[in-house]
Order: C-alpha cells, then sequence, then structure tokens
C-alpha cells in the first residue's frame, strides 16, 4: 500500500525490561510505558521479543537429549503459568490501554495455548480502536529455544494496513528467513517491525540490509535486562552464575528505507525512543528498486505462501 492517507508515522520504540517472570506485574508496566509514549502522541508502540513476561535468557530448562529434569519442568511452569493466552482479561488490558493512547501497540508475549499446553512465541498488534488486528506465532523458534516453544503457522505472514500504511514483521532469526521476508514484501510492507533478543553487531547490518531490501522502515526493538533483575527461588541457579551481569544492552534502532540509520543502536539503559517517519520516503526509495515490483522478475521467479 503505497497511497499514504497520513505521511508521517511518529513511531515509540520500548527499550525496557519487563518484571521477569511475572505476568501481572509487566502487564502493569507495560501499559505504564504506553501511557508514557502516548504523552508524546505516539502512533506506534513498539515492545520486544517475549516482553510478557519476559525472554528467559540462560535457561535449559533441565533438558539434555534423552532426559529432562524435575527442577527443569518446575522452572518451565513459572513460564508457563505467567504466559498469556489470547484473548484473555490479559489482552484485554493491553487493547484498553492502545484504545485510550489512540495508538498501534505491538508487543511480544509468551502465548499459552491452553487446548494443547504448547508455548509460542508471539508477537500481537492492537489497533487504536484496542482490538488485536494480528497475531504471528513465531515460525521457526532458534536452538534451545525450540524446548520451550512450539513451531507456529498461526499468521505466519501477518500485516496491517494502516493509514500509515502496510505494517508487519518477524521475530528476531525468522528474519534471516529470505522467503519469510519475500513475503512480506509482496504484502507491501511500509513498516516493518523486527522484535528481538538478538544484541549482536551482527544483528545491526540484518537490519541495515532489511530495509534496503524491502525499502521500507525497519523498526528494531530489544530489550535491557541485567542478571540482578532475576527473581529468587529459581531452580537454575548454577546456569545464572555463568551468565554476564549485563544480559541484554539493547541496541534498538530505527533504519530509513534507504539503509540510513535514523535513530542509531541505542545500548546500556532503559528508555523509549522516538522519531517521525516520513513515509513519502517509501515510494522515493523504490524509484530504482522495488522488490515485489520492477525488480521482482516473476517470470523466472514465483513464491507461494501457506496463509494460516
Amino acid at each position: 500500500m503505497i497511497d499514504f492517507e497520513k505521511s508521517k508515522c511518529k513511531v515509540a520504540v520500548v527499550q525496557a525490561a519487563p518484571v521477569l517472570f511475572d505476568k501481572e506485574k509487566t502487564i502493569d508496566k507495560t501499559i505504564a510505558l504506553i501511557e508514557d509514549a502516548s504523552q508524546k502522541s505516539a502512533d506506534l508502540i513498539v515492545f520486544p521479543e517475549a516482553f510478557i513476561p519476559c525472554y528467559p535468557r540462560g535457561f535449559s530448562y533441565g533438558f539434555v537429549v534423552g532426559s529432562r529434569t524435575m527442577e527443569g519442568r518446575q522452572d518451565w511452569k513459572l513460564l508457563y503459568d505467567n504466559s498469556v493466552v489470547v484473548p484473555s482479561k490479559d489482552t484485554d488490558r493491553i487493547a484498553s490501554a492502545a484504545k485510550e493512547s489512540n495508538a498501534y501497540v505491538a508487543i511480544g508475549i509468551n502465548e499459552r495455548d491452553e487446548k494443547n499446553c504448547t508455548l509460542y512465541c508471539t508477537f500481537i498488534i492492537f489497533s487504536p480502536e484496542g482490538k488485536i488486528v494480528s497475531k504471528h506465532r513465531k515460525l521457526k523458534p532458534t536452538g534451545t529455544e525450540r524446548c520451550i516453544w512450539g513451531d507456529g503457522n498461526e499468521g505466519a505472514i501477518s500485516t496491517v494496513d494502516t493509514v500509515f500504511g502496510t505494517m508487519g514483521g518477524l521475530i528476531c532469526w525468522e528474519n534471516y528467513m529470505p522467503l519469510a521476508r519475500a513475503a512480506l514484501y509482496q504484502k507491501g510492507v511500509s513498516i516493518y517491525l523486527a522484535p528481538t533478543a538478538d544484541n549482536r553487531e551482527e544483528w545491526q547490518h540484518t537490519m541495515q540490509h532489511i530495509a534496503m531490501e524491502g525499502r521500507c522502515f525497519v523498526i528494531g526493538c530489544n530489550q535491557h535486562v541485567t542478571k540482578s533483575q532475576y527473581p529468587e527461588g529459581l531452580h537454575s541457579q548454577n546456569e545464572l552464575a555463568a551468565l554476564p551481569e549485563d544480559l541484554c544492552p539493547g541496541g534498538s534502532c530505527i533504519v530509513s528505507p534507504f539503509g540510513k540509520y535514523l535513530v542509531e543502536p541505542v545500548w546500556n539503559k532503559e528508555t523509549i525512543i522516538y522519531q517521525e517517519l516520513d513515509m513519502e520516503q517509501v515510494p522515493l526509495s523504490r524509484m530504482d528498486f522495488d522488490p515485489t515490483g520492477h525488480y521482482s522478475r516473476p517470470d523466472v521467479f514465483h513464491l507461494e505462501v501457506n496463509n494460516n
């Protein structure tokens, strides 16, 4: 969608820590952060991957090939008990905050599917009307993430048409899946959301590459978490002891459709990044490169997506 009804979109990127493993307190903090961003007239408020109740960095949950531990199961159960059912009173609270703020709110959660007890790494977008307009489950958890999250297919390639343009995105290393990116480009995404737990320098190159490849604004959003924020009483004390204090220093950023930083990566602090996006930059950038238009060669290539 290139005919923008509104050519300016003010984005608020939340780089913060949840109240780890505590769903209720993290939702309280989420709503407070949404209210803070609304005071700056944000049109879109973006939170990191797995923000509610946390990204369980450093946990193996007792998994080794061929066996598990009961202590690991008990730590996993804490995550399970504090994960979010969609829809529920938990999502209703966030939806109300989005409506009150008259903004789109995009947030990563641990989602609990009560039908099968499976957890998913899920990214939800709420509309300014207080409705869930997108729910994307991470297609392929990476590495030992597969021990806690199932493979998602609901909302595999999900976008939302807004007055600012088409909004959509992928979670963390899904962004290294070329066909998933291409499927988003096919839908005309102009605001590309990339919530993550990756704070490496290499990730920043990915953010710039996607912006140039998709000719879209890219919003990179990560948490800022320290080891001291982990609650007491966890069974994985030996694993946690081996971790550095600065577990996730952030790296949230905003990149233009020309691959240039509008906001360079922010490190080592909890903050909200604000930036006004000039949506007219999207068609300007696509004059010489439109990945699914005049640069796509449909006579040679064809991408088929099984939407669920």
